[in-house]
């Protein structure tokens, strides 16, 4: 029997890429917008691209916000994909002040347009990327990361990034220009990519499989 994943559609969002890339993993994955669904889910994915405020407007114009934080209580594998990620967070600046589902608390913030050497940086942050493992973190052994070696090359979209309040939710970032960006964060077996693992290649599709076995 395939394992399987629930993939929520609240109107944003590369779905049927990740879709696709759980199916190459031999994954039975479902895209849906129904609450009894992620209710049941076994594992859960909240994708996205785009701006914060548009996605918490689609997750409660679908009224999905009560059912999503219900199901982050329960303690099964969760996944927050790019702007996912970010709604996971108790708020962002990003276009004003936003609240979000505070499932990790912390904030989402700009990705700063100087380096620590005042160098000028392109905003958005986009293209290829390696993971860091921050010093406090002795192995990526038992998370989505098991098997990903240090300065492995993920994909990049975004002009926010998390700042969590503990920095021990943060298990990977990205240098930036000299500024550590949170790439993965994770509470218990609630994780998110600041990346795309549907568009970074067969590492990409490693962290997923990762996923699948959590």
């Amino acid at each position: 029997m395939k394992s399987n994943v629930t993939i929520i559609d609240y109107g944003l969002g590369n779905l049927f890429s990740i879709k696709r890339a759980f199916e190459h993993c031999n994954v039975d994955a479902k895209i849906t917008q129904s609450h009894d669904d992620i209710g049941k889910a076994d594992r859960l994915v909240l994708p996205g691209v785009g701006a914060f405020s548009a996605g918490i407007i689609g997750l409660k114009e679908l009224h999905l916000i009560e059912p999503i934080k219900e199901y982050a209580l329960t303690g099964r594998p969760f996944l927050g994909i790019c702007l996912g990620m970010q709604m996971m967070m108790e708020a962002s600046e990003e276009f004003g002040k936003h609240r979000g589902l505070g499932i990790i608390r912390g904030t989402v913030v700009p990705v700063p347009s100087k380096g620590a050497g005042s160098e000028k940086l392109k905003i958005p942050h986009v293209g290829w990327n390696s993971l860091c493992k921050p010093g406090y973190v002795d192995s990526w052994d038992k998370t989505i990361l098991q098997g990903i070696s240090l300065g492995t090359y993920m994909y990049f979209v975004h002009s926010y990034y998390v700042e969590p309040s503990d920095k021990n939710n943060c298990v990977a970032f990205a240098d930036y220009g000299g500024h550590r960006l949170p790439a993965v964060i994770a509470m218990g077996y609630i994780y998110g990519c600041q990346f795309h693992p549907e568009r970074s290649a067969a590492k990409g599709l490693h962290i997923l499989e990762n996923f699948m076995k959590i």
